[in-house]
């Protein structure tokens, strides 16, 4: 069984399924449809980008009766972006379903600001941990009626000290429930999450490795000292479009970022210490094209999602083997080469065995003639500007009225604005760098919808 046509799906779904050009299943949505739509608990070892939103949110939204307006599926995820992706995925998948509601609920604003969209019980819940037992001790949510209990990337919750949290929010959920259990890794803590969650869980495990075809990974022996010169040699050499360098601290974060940016670098650091809004401008600047570098550490990254992106770099080896197949796991996807490069210390020798004893094969160990690092051409610009429009969907704003200001009263051709992003107070747009500075004039000069708001650019 391959194609979506084989399964017993609502005919709402399989008309959204065959809209979105969805026609031939995932390795883990072939093995984990079939009994998650037969109401058995899954757990399904399964890596990012293997298409586990679609198998999780098929069985979900398969289970929700619309015609009640109670709370039938929760879906809880590590970090609010890994939510906000994991929401749009369901409404394009409900697309045809009427009056289907979904809530997606996480931190980074008051609780007291998202009580209102719960005054009427939605269908779905989508939300990190801490904010749903928030909302359950405020009284804001009611499972009483939950059908479908989700836990995404369930290994990085635990690795990120949410089981507590966990753990408290099913104490409010009713024990005949179904629960499906999605990891990219299956270490001990989900072996016994697992145990205590769920019943005779029909197990799945696809796509636990990177194939060679997807994933091109190199191993650099360099010193310490030498990482800086080593880091700027490969970005020279391989040139990728973008790309996401890991770090342990939040202090070498910024002090590669710094550096980085020093010789000449579009480079946005990502931690732990930065305000929500900031956190949303670097991921949404790294994934629009207006910064081709970011450096962050593996828990700030922990969650996201970012499409075509060609190069992870490893500023240091994980202590942790799981923790490098998640770094890889966010390149080499939907079908695209992908290129893992690791610069590794001779007293990070060990942590490079046991990534080789996981792996089950010999890894692939390259020189870099670092005399070369002196000589480097200063690095280009990334090809897109991000201008950030003070206002936005409270506003009425929509995409479609920022593209028309910008190819129609400016002038700018559609293929000189990229993604557009809006939000409930403000709005971002990228545009081409060589036509960013008539964008930015022409928008704080002119109107949209005849209205003048305030824009600037980011640098």
């Amino acid at each position: 069984m391959t194609a979506f046509t084989e399964l017993s799906l609502p005919s709402n779904l399989s008309r959204a399924l065959e809209v979105l050009e969805f026609s031939e299943m995932t390795p883990v949505q072939e093995h984990a449809l079939p009994p998650l739509l037969a109401g058995r608990d899954v757990t399904a070892q399964a890596r990012t980008g293997s298409g586990k939103t679609v198998a999780f949110g098929l069985g979900a939204l398969a289970a929700v009766a619309v015609a009640q307006s109670r709370i039938q599926a929760l879906i809880l995820c590590p970090t609010r972006e890994l939510a906000d992706q994991v929401s749009a995925e369901l409404r394009r998948l409900a697309r045809f379903t009427p009056n289907f509601r979904i809530v997606t609920l996480c931190g980074g604003v008051p609780c007291r600001t998202q009580a209102p969209s719960l005054q009427i019980p939605p269908h779905v819940v989508v939300g990190t941990p801490g904010r749903i037992l928030d909302h359950l001790e405020r009284e804001n949510l009611d499972l009483t009626d939950l059908r479908v209990l989700v836990l995404d990337e369930a290994d990085r919750m635990l690795d990120m000290g949410f089981t507590e949290e966990i753990t408290a929010v099913v104490k409010h959920t009713p024990k005949k429930r179904q629960t499906l259990l999605f990891s990219a890794t299956f270490p001990p803590a989900i072996r016994t999450m697992s145990q205590k969650l769920q019943r005779e869980p029909v197990q799945v495990t696809v796509d636990a490795t990177h194939s060679e075809q997807e994933i091109e990974q190199l191993f650099f022996e360099v010193a310490p000292k030498q990482k800086l010169d080593a880091l700027a040699l490969l970005l020279h050499t391989y040139r990728p479009g973008s790309a996401l360098v890991f770090c342990h601290t939040r202090e070498d974060t910024r002090e590669v970022a710094t550096q980085l940016k020093a010789r000449g670098y579009s480079v946005l650091a990502l931690h732990g210490e930065l305000e929500q809004r900031e956190r949303d401008e670097v991921l949404l600047r790294f994934a629009n094209g207006s910064c081709t570098i970011l450096v962050a550490t593996d828990v700030a990254a922990r969650g996201l999602d970012i499409k075509g992106l060609p190069a992870v770099i490893a500023w240091e080896l994980p202590k942790d083997p799981d923790l490098h197949t998640h770094r890889i796991g966010r390149t080499g996807r939907a079908g695209e080469k992908g290129l893992a490069l690791n610069l590794c210390s001779r007293n990070e020798r060990e942590r490079a065995e046991l990534i080789e004893e996981r792996q089950g094969k010999k890894l692939t160990w390259a020189k870099l003639d670092l005399a070369r690092a002196t000589e480097l051409p200063t690095p280009g610009k990334p090809a897109m500007v991000t201008l950030l429009i003070e206002g936005g969907r409270q506003d009425k704003l929509r995409a479609g009225d920022v593209l028309g200001a910008l190819t129609g009263d400016l002038g700018l051709e559609g293929g000189d604005v990229g993604k557009i992003d809006v939000h409930p107070a403000r709005t971002y747009v990228a545009v081409r760098r060589e036509r960013s500075e008539r964008a930015l004039h022409g928008l704080r000069n002119g109107k949209i919808k005849a209205r003048k708001f305030k824009v600037s650019a980011l640098k």
